[in-house]
């Protein structure tokens, strides 16, 4: 059984506690690796990755199904990045205190610190360019492999919707500008 079908199974179940763990342990690392790439900080994508395992967490019993669980889970690590980026909260906020869901993120960090580390910095110089959205949409399509649909659901901002095509031309547009950045820091052969 997939973790999409167990954390679906699980809620079904009423089993809020277990759906929560397994959900964080199977689409925490995407999560993480998601933040880290839009964030390009490490204690920035740990604090968002904090606040995405609590509002996992609690949202769990808000969670409707009319999205795969992946696509939902993804689009609170968008909310997490943006909310994290938002100076008010910023000023406002404050840390998590280490609770169950935290311990459990913390583990997944942990494992996966080395290798999204040399990852990230052979991509900082091309992604510090980018603005968030610009991140978020590279990293749902390259990184995450989401379909198009998907990234319009987890991009659509206050219920505003995205259309796909919109997204996928937007794409384009990035793929071209980063290769002749690229091309420009030498990273690749022109």
């Amino acid at each position: 059984m997939d973790s999409e079908a167990r954390v679906r199974e699980l809620l079904a179940a009423g089993d809020l506690r277990n759906a929560a763990t397994e959900a964080i342990r199977a689409f925490g690392p995407q999560a993480l690796g998601y933040l880290r790439a839009v964030l390009r900080d490490e204690s920035e994508a740990r604090e968002a990755f904090s606040q995405w395992a609590e509002n996992l967490w609690k949202g769990l019993p808000s969670f409707r199904g009319e999205s795969s669980f992946k696509t939902w889970a993804l689009r609170l690590a968008c909310n997490a990045a943006l909310n994290l980026r938002d100076e008010a909260w910023r000023k406002r906020g404050r840390r998590f205190a280490t609770g169950e869901a935290s311990a459990i993120a913390e583990d997944v960090r942990t494992r996966s610190v080395l290798r999204v580390e040399r990852q990230r910095q052979a991509l900082e110089k091309l992604r510090q360019s980018l603005t968030t959205e610009e991140q978020s949409l590279l990293v749902l399509r390259i990184d995450q492999g989401l379909p198009w649909n998907e990234i319009a659901e987890v991009l659509a901002l206050e219920g505003k919707p995205v259309e796909p095509a919109a997204l996928m031309k937007r794409f384009e547009r990035l793929k071209d500008r980063l290769a002749r950045l690229a091309r420009e820091q030498g990273l690749v052969d022109s």
